[in-house]
C-alpha cells in the first residue's frame, strides 16, 4: 500500500492488505501483549491505521474495539490518516528551542505550506514536532526519516528538503 495521499486504493490492494494482517496476526495469536506489534506490522503494511484496520484487528484478536483504538490514540508512532512519504520532526527540547528550533518550524510550515501535525498537499512530507531527539549538543536538530540534521537554520533547510 502506498502512503501517497492521492494514490486511490483499489479493492484488490485494500484486501491484499488485509491478507498480510490477517498473516500478522496469526503470527501473534495466543501471545500475551502483542498488540502493539500486530499494529506497528499493521501500519506498516496499510500505511496508516483507519478505523476499518482497527475493527478488523480488534475482531481478528478477539480484543474490544475500544482497547485497540485507545492503543492507537495514545502512541504518536501511530496514525489514523495517510502519512507523507518522508516524516519531519523538529525537535523542540529545550536546547532546541532555546537555540532557534522554533524559528526553523515555521520556515517549515511557510516552506512546505503545511501545519504541525499535517502532510504536504503532494504527499511527500508529514510534519510532527518532537520533543527531544538526543542530539542536544547539537541543537537546534530535525530528523527526516531517521537522519538527524545538527545545527539546522533556513539557509540549511532548502539543501535538507532538496534531497527529498
Amino acid at each position: 500500500m502506498s502512503k501517497n495521499l492521492e494514490t486511490q486504493v483499489t479493492d484488490a490492494e485494500k484486501q491484499k492488505a488485509f491478507e498480510q494482517i490477517a498473516n500478522v496476526i496469526d503470527l501473534y495469536k495466543g501471545k500475551n501483549d502483542s498488540l502493539i506489534q500486530v499494529l506497528h506490522l499493521a501500519q506498516e503494511i496499510y500505511g496508516y491505521l483507519p478505523m476499518e484496520v482497527q475493527e478488523f484487528i480488534s475482531d481478528e484478536m478477539d480484543i474490544p474495539l475500544a482497547e485497540v483504538s485507545g492503543v492507537v490514540s495514545f502512541y504518536s508512532f501511530f496514525s489514523t490518516v495517510p502519512r507523507g512519504e518522508h516524516t519531519i520532526r523538529v525537535c523542540l527540547g529545550t536546547a532546541c528551542y532555546v537555540r532557534g528550533g522554533k524559528k526553523i518550524v515555521e520556515h517549515l510550515k511557510d516552506r512546505l505550506d503545511v501545519e504541525l501535525g499535517g502532510t504536504t498537499s503532494d504527499g511527500k512530507f508529514t510534519f510532527e514536532i518532537a520533543r527531544c531527539i538526543g542530539a542536544c549538543g547539537l541543537a537546534p536538530t530535525m530528523m527526516i526519516d531517521d537522519k538527524v540534521y545538527k545545527q539546522v537554520n533556513a539557509n540549511k533547510l532548502k539543501s535538507i528538503l532538496e534531497q527529498y
